[in-house]
């Protein structure tokens, strides 16, 4: 979609996007400025497969801080993006034919590479109606002694649900009961979540041990281009890990790791500044969508998207183009309205579509007005 409504700007066309999942807002500057310092300080070299002791010890301290997590150094592994340290797991503790659960919508990710590991995916269908978050009694219906590892997100990418702590610890007295299930964790949203404190699965003593927690530095800190994310989790998987990355990709960028180190460190204000206007567009966004008849959405208490139900528009026609499905619906809004977005099949959920609302508050006003004109024209 981004390269399409891309295209379509070439062309001349004012295009809104609404497809992209990456923050707005520059990298804070004392983070540019570590990185500057330290290039110039001569932090150009390979770096330790694992990552720097210095930033493992920086992120031991930060799951301490705001986790109450204890993760030795050996216990972590640096790698080039969130996308890596999930590559890294799942590849090292997916054989052919395992089993891994995933509740839907996901993102994307979780299937192709439980794919690449020749394991099979097994989806648990959450809806709008459990604001997209799976129950006790679902996984348990789904889990069974076969069942090698699950795999989510908390907040969500694409639904921006989070789970409460109330809500964990009940789908932890399920994964109690199934020891041989390995818990995949996603976490890269932790620090835009607008309902406080931040929940981890890790935290359950008798989790802990089979619990692989992946986060990083590109939405919290507006660092997506830098590249770098990170994994916590029992010392033999991260050994593992770290054989794995050492083929792939070595050590992540240099200077990337310090001033993940100073992110990490020093003071959060720029993230939670992010955070409060995050918040501010996610309450337009959502407010609009309500306002438009046969759209239905959930109120995400995390990341940065909206994720309306659309279904009741299929079959409709402007008189021109007729909605049959979650693609056709985006396609429409990309010409109809000039506004991108993501079809919710994509993400396992064909009802939906995806809204990024990490762009300006002026393209979201213009972009909701677009939105709904176009579907008003639907009949």
């Amino acid at each position: 979609m981004a390269k399409l409504g891309r295209e379509l700007k070439a062309q001349g066309f004012n295009v809104i996007d609404f497809s992209l999942g990456e923050p707005d807002f520059r990298t804070p500057d004392h983070i540019i400025k570590a990185a500057e310092h330290a290039m110039y300080d001569g932090f150009t070299k390979y770096t330790p497969v694992v990552g720097l002791p210095e930033l493992r010890t920086a992120i031991s301290k930060k799951l301490k801080r705001d986790n109450n997590l204890e993760y030795g150094i050996d216990e972590i592994i640096v790698s080039t993006g969130a996308k890596q340290s999930l590559a890294n797991a799942i590849l090292s503790l997916v054989n052919p034919g395992d089993e891994v659960l995933i509740p839907t919508p996901y993102w994307v990710t979780y299937s192709a590479l439980v794919k690449l590991s020749e394991g099979k995916v097994k989806y648990i269908n959450c809806t709008i109606d459990t604001d997209f978050k799976l129950t006790p009694a679902m996984l348990e219906e789904a889990i069974s002694e076969e069942t090698k590892a699950f795999i989510f997100s908390s907040p969500c990418n694409p639904t921006g649900s989070v789970y409460s702590q109330s809500e964990l610890a009940g789908l932890a007295e399920v994964f109690k009961r199934y020891p041989n299930c390995f818990i995949i964790s996603d976490e890269i949203y932790e620090y835009i979540n607008y309902t406080g404190k931040h929940q981890s699965i890790a935290q359950f003593p008798e989790l802990r041990d089979r619990v692989a927690v992946v986060n990083g530095m590109s939405k919290g800190f507006a660092m997506t281009g830098w590249r770098l994310g990170y994994l916590a989790a029992p010392k033999e998987l991260v050994q593992a890990c770290e054989k794995l990355q050492g083929q792939f990709t070595s050590g992540a960028n240099s200077v990337t790791q310090r001033a993940a180190i100073t992110a990490l460190s020093d003071d959060l204000a720029p993230t939670y500044k992010m955070v409060e206007a995050f918040r501010e567009r996610r309450d337009y966004v959502i407010g609009a969508l309500k306002a438009m008849p046969g759209v239905k959405i959930n109120y995400p208490e995390g990341a940065f998207y909206a994720f309306p139900n659309i279904s009741s528009f299929f079959g409709k026609s402007d008189g021109t183009t007729t909605i049959n499905n979650d693609e056709d619906f985006s396609m429409y809004l990309l010409h109809k309205a000039h506004v991108t977005s993501v079809w919710g099949s994509a993400f396992g959920e064909p009802n939906c579509i995806r809204l990024s609302f990490a762009t300006s508050i002026e393209n979201l006003k213009e972009g909701m007005l677009r939105i709904s004109k176009a579907l008003a024209d639907l009949k």
